[in-house]
């Protein structure tokens, strides 16, 4: 892949990557989905102009962050979607960062999310018949997206 002729522009894999809550690594997670932003459009209709249609920005939405893991023996990730759920601590929004490095072990880019809350916990599917890695998920509603590539990209 190329940005401009005779430069070679590495694509990386999707699979090194690390999950930052308030600044501190929650290790584990395989799966994230989410990192998205659209720009909502209106329609205006110019009184006399019949071959097209105006479109205005309104603003911009972002899907929900779902986080994946594997299950293990620490409850962090539902206490903090109880707490917010009864009210306990409705000031429970964290800022975080999905970080995708390099092979190398550096890092290529980070997603940093603001204001972030958990409005979904879900557990495993849990199946006798099966070896699959027992999965819980977080979905959080965030206020917006920044991405920072690396100066050493």
């Amino acid at each position: 892949m190329s940005d401009n002729a005779g430069d070679y522009v590495e694509a990386y894999g999707s699979f090194r990557f690390l999950v930052e809550l308030e600044g501190v690594a929650v290790a584990g997670f395989s799966e994230v989905q989410g990192l998205e932003a659209e720009t909502e459009m209106e329609e205006y209709r110019e009184g006399g102009v019949n071959d097209h249609v105006h479109l205005l920005p309104r603003g911009i939405k972002h899907p929900r962050i779902v986080l994946r893991r594997g299950i293990t023996t620490s409850p962090a990730l539902w206490e903090w979607y109880d707490n917010y759920a009864q009210g306990s601590n409705p000031r429970a929004r964290k800022d975080g960062s999905i970080i995708l490095y390099k092979r190398d072990g550096e890092e290529l880019c980070r997603w940093n999310f603001f204001k972030a809350y958990p409005v979904k916990w879900s557990g495993p599917s849990l199946n006798a018949m099966s070896s699959d890695t027992a999965i819980e998920s977080v979905e959080l509603v965030h206020g917006g997206l920044k991405t920072i590539f690396s100066r050493n990209s």
